[in-house]
């Protein structure tokens, strides 16, 4: 599986969702488990490094402002939910995690933003499919901290003014 089988995955089961995390997730694995196990690793790899690549304290403050605060449990959830949104969504937040503000449509606080089941839907599949654990994925290890340069989230004035745009819609 390429990055784009793995990007038009990702959107046909958000799309057929209707946005619903949990429900993508569900559609995953049993879209997943139609493929054989070497791709459903694939998909994992493409999962997991674009998890790691979003463990950036700026996204974070972003998930912070969406969320009303964010712990490090919320803050992967959330990654994993920013992945299920798709490409666009999810590269234009991690280029600029303000622009998460034009970049959702709707954002309903219920339901977006954890997307926790999205995180275990290939292993899932995996073990569906194999009748054992995935393996190692051989990826470079998680970074230890978040990439950049470490935000004080309980400071509102420095969160509204480093995300102008998501301050305003969400919290303003």
């Amino acid at each position: 599986m390429d990055e784009t089988e793995f990007w038009e995955l990702v959107d046909a089961t958000r799309e057929d969702a209707e946005g619903d995390p949990e429900e993508q997730a569900d559609l995953l694995v049993e879209r997943l488990v139609r493929l054989d196990p070497e791709a459903v690793l694939d998909f994992a790899r493409h999962f997991e490094s674009r998890y790691h690549r979003a463990y950036r304290w700026d996204l974070w403050g972003a998930a912070w402002v969406l969320l009303d605060g964010a712990s490090d449990d919320a803050f992967d959830y959330f990654r994993c939910w920013l992945i299920g949104q798709g490409r666009e969504v999810f590269e234009g937040a991690v280029h600029d995690p303000d622009a998460l503000a034009g970049l959702l449509d709707d954002f309903d606080e219920e339901i977006d933003g954890d997307g926790e089941d999205l995180g275990y839907a290939a292993d899932e599949a995996y073990e569906q499919l194999t009748g054992t654990v995935a393996p190692d994925l051989a990826l470079p290890p998680a970074p230890a901290e978040p990439e950049g340069t470490p935000l004080d989230f309980e400071n509102e004035a420095l969160l509204a003014e480093r995300y102008p745009r998501l301050w305003e819609r969400f919290r303003g």
